[in-house]
């Protein structure tokens, strides 16, 4: 037997139904720079509008984005600092500028620096650091600021970057310092090969990094892993020009924290003065790298493509001629291939009173001009396996 409801009753049990479900809606609020005074004329100093922002989005109750429509937004240095609200969005469909005078914020640690942040995306967008002037400045020998680094992540937590292009910054690019859970996603780094410090990602003192999906052409280290950092995670990066992906430099103080858990893979590395490489300098340190894999690697013309240095010293100045602390053990090399640009493509230059240890290569086909490289290792002890060309020096 069929029955029928009238659309009365229909309509009566389901605003009954509406008001004993338990739910809750969050309304998304978003805070435009240009209804707070920002100009996209590259000219207009936008400072303050953009931290007004930031001001508006913490005092929010719900989720914030902080919006950047089309344009170019002349920006000093500005400290973003954390705040009630975990849950924040910068999304930039503009290109943010510093000051091309490089005096104006030389002198500062970083040009944009998020401090002691929790949940915090940011979605898109270019920052240009304009850089060129300084990089010339310190080129000529004059005295000169050190220079800003683009974008700074410090003391913080939950950090979504995606899309985000970093060009010509003064220095780093991008510093993620005594952070946890960060995510880099789709990031874009550029500079000029001769430009100096210009590290495109830095990471210390930092746990759970996720680098995912990145370019970068730069005058140093694509990315460079300092003390402290653990459970790093890297993956598919092109990195070139460059000086390749670094752990370290370490051993610059005596107390310092280790390195441990990374993970490198799936990274086309081409034209770069370095590949994969661990570097420490010869002077006590109570430092140490353990549980590092390398693996799915692709070189293209790299000058050193496998390097663990534990006498590195740059440009031989001021060598403290010690020495180093820094125990290096547990590191796997594996699937590497490719070519190399000199005739040692592996080298491990190992401390002489903590030598390496655990070091394992598998899978290697590097070759140079057409025909098998050499190998050298001082005070490393490891194995190999599979096909290793060159010649394992383990």
């Amino acid at each position: 037997m069929v029955q029928y409801v009238s659309s009365r009753s229909l309509l009566l049990s389901t605003l009954l139904f509406m008001v004993l479900q338990p739910y809750s809606t969050t309304a998304l609020v978003t805070y435009n720079v240009v209804n707070l005074g920002a100009k996209g004329d590259r000219l207009t100093n936008n400072t303050k509008a953009f931290l007004d922002a930031w001001a508006a989005a913490c005092g929010s109750a719900s989720p914030a984005t902080i919006y950047v429509p089309p344009g170019r937004y002349l920006l000093r240095n500005a400290v973003f600092r954390g705040c009630n609200n975990h849950a924040i969005t910068f999304r930039i469909d503009a290109t943010l500028v510093a000051p091309s005078d490089y005096r104006v914020i030389g002198d500062a640690p970083n040009w944009l620096d998020f401090q002691d942040v929790t949940g915090l995306s940011i979605i898109g967008g270019v920052l240009d650091g304009q850089g060129i002037g300084l990089w010339a400045c310190k080129r000529s020998g004059q005295s000169c600021p050190s220079g800003a680094t683009t974008l700074g992540l410090t003391k913080s937590n939950n950090i979504l970057v995606r899309g985000l292009t970093s060009l010509n910054s003064q220095m780093f690019h991008i510093v993620i310092n005594g952070c946890d859970n960060v995510k880099l996603q789709g990031v874009r780094v550029s500079a000029s090969r001769q430009s100096p410090n210009t590290d495109g990602i830095h990471v210390q003192l930092s746990s759970r990094v996720t680098i995912i999906d990145t370019q970068i052409k730069t005058g140093d280290d694509c990315i460079s892993i300092g003390p402290g950092a653990t459970n790093l995670w890297i993956e598919n990066v092109a990195c070139g020009p460059g000086h390749g992906i670094s752990i370290g430099s370490l051993a610059k103080d005596l107390e310092e924290e280790g390195v441990q858990n990374v993970t490198v893979k799936t990274v086309t590395f081409t034209g770069t003065q370095n590949g994969l490489r661990i570097k420490s300098w010869a002077r006590p340190s109570n430092g140490f790298v353990k549980n590092v894999v390398f693996q799915h690697i692709s070189m293209v013309n790299v000058q050193n493509p496998i390097v663990i240095d534990q006498n590195y010293c740059p440009r031989q100045e001021n060598c403290p001629g010690q020495v180093s602390g820094v125990k290096v053990s547990d590191v796997i090399f594996e699937d590497i291939h490719g070519t190399s640009a000199s005739e040692v493509a592996v080298k491990f230059d190992c401390s002489s009173t903590n030598p390496c240890s655990g070091i394992k290569i598998q899978d290697i086909k590097l070759s140079y001009r057409n025909k098998a490289p050499q190998s050298l290792c001082t005070n490393a002890r490891g194995m190999a396996s599979g096909f290793v060309m060159p010649v394992s020096c383990l």
